[in-house]
């Protein structure tokens, strides 16, 4: 089996994050979306990945590279623009072909996995194998209509309630797949969608299976999922200090404190993560909170935020619910210091209170 990774999306709703990074690339809890995807590919064996790039093709070629760090092998495969998930898969038609494949989503976190589901399909050989989660909000997501376990209906984005079973960012296919993104024209949104695709495989009597996810599932389509996305990463990791944590810091519950970071005169509240070559000084930090490399934390408050590398936290605090792009500066300015919720791209200076 080979996997297939759409990473050409814009993520213009984590805007100003996004303007200057991948989507896929942001890291929650320390480690960048798209690295999770493809761990879960080495643990179920999978040794081919292609990889659809867009605007962002540069930066997602320098972060992952040809593939070896994780044991397989990169293609990449250039996608002109954001024309839909069956585009992506009509233009990897050569990559995919003659074997069975795995289309993941490169902004999802899928906290199980994908080996059940990989196992799954090889016992049960469909032509196409979905996966659903019941979501609040189906009008944001591809849903499904069901009949007992049999898929009848698939609607993209549907503006009336007729399913709250959204597709999860994760599809089986065969080679019949392409069969469909061929047949299919684009819709009113100007784009290929892979519901339809779907829908046309059971138009035309193939076996479209679909199972429930049963473990925790986001797209982190906007910031409060990045967010719910980064605390419950944080919340399965456990505790572990390999960095320099002085006699006058308290640590609580699981913290992970990286090699190469310094930590003085603290309080560290997990679950929460320090990278190396951060410095932790007279400050409070967590639960819930993500600190990226080289960053910088002095006589400040954070928690339930993601703070990506380089940044400056200095004289402020609480902040929370917060997403701090790569380079930020957050200082105090005159006046009282109160609660702060920020999203900010990189190189933003900001001053609170």
């Amino acid at each position: 089996m080979r996997a297939l990774v759409l990473a050409g999306g814009e993520g213009s709703r984590l805007r100003p994050i996004t303007h200057t990074n991948a989507k896929q690339l942001i890291p929650v809890a320390n480690k960048p979306i798209l690295f999770y995807a493809l761990e879960h590919f080495r643990d179920a064996g999978i040794r081919e990945v292609g990889i659809v790039v867009g605007s962002t093709e540069n930066e997602i070629r320098a972060a992952v590279g040809d593939g070896s760090r994780w044991g397989m092998e990169v293609t990449y495969i250039p996608q002109s623009a954001p024309l839909g998930l069956a585009h992506a898969v009509l233009i990897s038609a050569d990559f995919v072909r003659g074997e069975p494949f795995i289309m993941y989503l490169g902004d999802n976190v899928l906290l199980e996995g994908v080996t059940d589901f990989v196992r799954g399909f090889d016992e049960h050989h469909p032509n196409a194998q979905i996966f659903l989660a019941k979501v609040p909000e189906p009008e944001r997501f591809g849903v499904a209509v069901l009949d007992g376990d049999r898929v009848v209906r698939l609607v993209e984005k549907p503006k009336e309630h007729i399913s709250d079973l959204a597709l999860v960012g994760v599809y089986l296919f065969d080679d019949t797949v392409l069969e469909a993104v061929a047949a299919i024209e684009p819709s009113a949104r100007g784009e290929l969608e892979i519901t339809d695709a779907i829908q046309y495989l059971v138009d035309s009597g193939r076996n479209v299976r679909a199972e429930m996810v049963t473990g925790w599932w986001k797209d982190t389509g906007q910031p409060g999922d990045l967010l719910e996305a980064n605390r419950m990463i944080l919340s399965t990791m456990p505790g572990l200090i390999g960095g320099d944590v002085d006699e006058a810091s308290t640590v609580e519950g699981a913290v992970v404190v990286d090699a190469g970071a310094k930590v003085l005169r603290s309080t560290l509240r997990g679950p929460s993560i320090i990278a190396s070559g951060t410095l932790v000084e007279d400050s409070i930090v967590g639960p819930n909170a993500a600190i990226y490399t080289d960053c910088t934390i002095r006589k400040s408050e954070i928690s339930d935020s993601v703070v990506m590398e380089q940044c400056t936290i200095a004289g402020v605090g609480p902040i929370s619910e917060s997403i701090l792009g790569k380079g930020v500066e957050v200082v105090r300015s005159s006046g009282k210091n109160g609660g702060s919720h920020i999203i900010a791209g990189d190189q933003s200076h900001i001053e609170v209170g």
